[in-house]
C-alpha cells in the first residue's frame, strides 16, 4: 500500500485498518490518523511510537494490560486476536505439552502477580525455549524496567504488524 493511499484513508478505514497494531487498541490509531499526511510506513511507524512514548506510566501498562498472556486461555479456547494467534502459533505456544503448559501458566502467573500486567514479547521474534526463558529471567527485574522493556515489545509487534498489513495489501492488490 503506498503511503498516499494510506493517507487518503477516512478515519474510520484506517481505524479499522491499523485498530489493532497494539494489541486492542485501535484508540492509539484513532489518534494518530489527524497527523497525516504521513511521508512514509517509517514516519507513521514513529508517530505510533511517540504516541506511546509520551503516555504516563500508567497508559502504558493499560496498552500491556491488552495483551492477552502467552500459551494462556485465550489461546486454548481460540478467542485472541487473528495476529496474537499467528503470532504465538509461529512462536510455537500452541504445541506446548502438558508441562510446558503448566510452566508457562506459572511463570505468567508470577510474573502478573509481580508486575501487574502481563509478560509481553514479539512472539514473532522468539521462540517457545526463548520465550519461557526470557519470562524466567524478566521477572527479576525491577517493575520500572519492566514496564519499558515490555512496551519496547509492544513496539517490535507494532512494527511488524504495520509491514504486515502493509505487504498483505500490496499482495492482495497484486493478486487482483
Amino acid at each position: 500500500m503506498e503511503i498516499n493511499v494510506v493517507n487518503a484513508l477516512t478515519y474510520e478505514d484506517f481505524v479499522k485498518l491499523f485498530g489493532n497494531v497494539v494489541e486492542k487498541c485501535p484508540l492509539i490509531s484513532a489518534a494518530i490518523w489527524s497527523h497525516r499526511p504521513f511521508k512514509d510506513l517509517a514516519d507513521l511507524e514513529a508517530h505510533v511510537t511517540e504516541f506511546i512514548d509520551s503516555l504516563p506510566d500508567s497508559g502504558k501498562e493499560g496498552i500491556l494490560r491488552c495483551h492477552p498472556d502467552l500459551a494462556g486461555r485465550d489461546l486454548q479456547s481460540g478467542t485472541l486476536t487473528r495476529e496474537s494467534q499467528e503470532e504465538q502459533s509461529q512462536a510455537g505456544m500452541n504445541t506446548l505439552d502438558s508441562a510446558e503448559g503448566l510452566q508457562m501458566y506459572r511463570l505468567n502467573s508470577e510474573y502478573k502477580e509481580r508486575f501487574g500486567f502481563p509478560f509481553v514479547i514479539c512472539a514473532r521474534l522468539n521462540n517457545k525455549a526463548d520465550i519461557v526463558r526470557q519470562l524466567s529471567e524478566r521477572l527479576k527485574n525491577d517493575r520500572g524496567p519492566e514496564r519499558e522493556r515490555a512496551i519496547e515489545e509492544v513496539k517490535k509487534i507494532c512494527s511488524l504488524r504495520l509491514r504486515n498489513i502493509v505487504l498483505s495489501d500490496i499482495q492482495t492488490q497484486t493478486n487482483k
